[in-house]
């Protein structure tokens, strides 16, 4: 592995550990000093790459306000999303971990304070009991329709700066990124 690469993942094992609450990003003559002592670190990759997780926090602290204003948390607000996207408004258990990266346990959770708040229901497959599916209730499809206007909002006025050439721009740029990101896993 090169010195880059492991840069880089030392970097994503930080930001994992400090939730990307930095708030005091280093200056390029404080990158300046790393690279003195790790010469294979591209200042402007770190810089780049510190720059882009900051503003990812900010965004996803964003959706948090917003989401909170209406009693929900980014994983619950995922699942009701998932759910809705779907013809038949039901996946499995399994189906929304994947699509929300996160563990069984942990989905286990989210539908079991969404079920409790009548957000979603859980049902077994009429053809195989043992198949487990949650469902959109319609007070789950209720509470997205309070929620969304002020999101689209929120997002209408993070990008608001953006012309329509810009937005392609950057999402160009992150795809690229993410593309170079597969390589990790």
């Amino acid at each position: 592995m090169t010195h880059e690469i492991i840069a880089i993942i030392s970097v994503l094992i930080i930001w994992k550990l400090i939730m990307l609450q930095l708030r005091d990003l280093p200056t390029p003559e404080i990158l300046n000093k790393f690279s003195m002592r790790y010469p294979d670190a591209d200042v402007g990759a770190i810089s780049t790459f510190l720059f882009l997780l900051r503003v990812a926090t900010d965004l996803s602290n964003v959706l948090d306000d917003c989401l909170n204003r209406h009693g929900l948390l980014q994983g619950r607000w995922w699942v009701l999303i998932l759910l809705m996207r779907e013809d038949s408004r039901s996946l499995t258990p399994s189906q929304l971990s994947d699509k929300i990266g996160v563990s069984r346990a942990s989905i286990t959770g989210l539908l079991d304070g969404l079920e409790r708040d009548g957000l979603i229901t859980r049902f077994y497959n009429e053809k195989d009991r043992r198949s487990l599916s949650i469902g959109l209730t319609e007070s789950g499809q209720k509470k997205l329709d309070q929620v969304m206007p002020d999101y689209y909002e929120c997002l209408k006025f993070c990008m608001s700066d953006l012309d329509p050439g810009s937005k392609n721009q950057l999402n160009q740029m992150l795809s690229l990124i993410s593309h170079k990101l597969q390589t990790f896993f």
